[in-house]
């Protein structure tokens, strides 16, 4: 199997800089994405940010120009560095990852337990 282990949350104030971290491991073979997702009391899961093995992100229209996404591949870690942060952003963020676990099989997603991030005004 797979585990996802995201750090990194907590309780930040309005306009903190906080960096979420999410190590894969166990029977992967190759990583093709990454992500963070977040939710909220009472509303939907929504991603937040992706990016792929090559490098290529996407961000929600909500965090553009304030929240990045890197990797290290050789790691199996994905980033999310969060700027500029409001009390809007307070969710539970959990990341994501498509994993190969062979040649022969086709992604999966695994996903991590997911860290809180609180933002107070």
């Amino acid at each position: 199997q797979v585990q996802l282990v995201e750090s990194g949350g907590g309780l930040v104030q309005a306009g903190g800089s906080p960096r979420l971290s999410c190590t894969a491991s166990g029977n992967i073979h190759s990583i093709n994405a990454m992500g963070w997702y977040r939710q909220a009391p009472g509303t939907q899961r929504e991603l937040v940010a992706h990016i792929t093995a090559d490098s290529s992100a996407t961000y929600a229209d909500s965090v553009k120009g304030r929240f990045t996404i890197s990797g290290d591949n050789a790691k199996n870690t994905v980033y999310l560095q969060m700027n500029s942060l409001v009390p809007e952003d307070t969710a539970v963020y959990l990341c994501n990852a498509a994993v190969k676990i062979s040649t022969w099989f086709a992604p999966r997603d695994f996903w991590g337990q997911g860290t809180q991030v609180t933002v107070s005004s």
